[in-house]
């Protein structure tokens, strides 16, 4: 019987997702979990395109996740206006990526889930 992979698995919770990685990345990752909820302490995890997430007053925050040779944070948009902190990440519109004995910096994450709460409160706002 062959084992399924990471990428057929689907998993209900973050924990589920975590315990399929192998040892480096679930602990960098768990590491990431962590320094987001020291960060946003009322968000709620959830799963969001079998990603690991948080949501908090009901609009989505954050996603982590790894691939086949590094790991992932999601913060969105917020990236743009954090590139001088993020110089030396391999970076795209919306994600960096890392290596799992490399992870971000707490206070990184911390200042980028700090800034996608105040875009999300903004854009709340706007809406109003």
């Amino acid at each position: 019987m062959r084992k399924k992979s990471r990428k057929t698995t689907k998993s209900a919770t973050i924990d589920d997702y975590l315990a399929a990685l192998s040892g480096d990345k679930r602990a960098a990752l768990e590491r990431l979990r962590k320094t987001i909820h020291a960060a946003a302490p009322r968000a709620e995890e959830c799963i969001s395109y079998q990603l690991p997430a948080f949501r908090l007053d009901g609009r989505m925050l954050v996603w982590f996740g790894a691939a086949a040779t590094h790991c992932s944070f999601y913060p969105g948009a917020v990236i743009e206006a954090h590139k001088k902190d993020l110089e030396g990440y391999d970076t795209s519109k919306g994600t960096i990526r890392f290596q799992p004995d490399g992870p971000l910096p707490a206070a990184l994450v911390r200042k980028l889930v700090k800034a996608r709460i105040a875009r999300n409160a903004a854009r709340q706002r706007q809406r109003r």
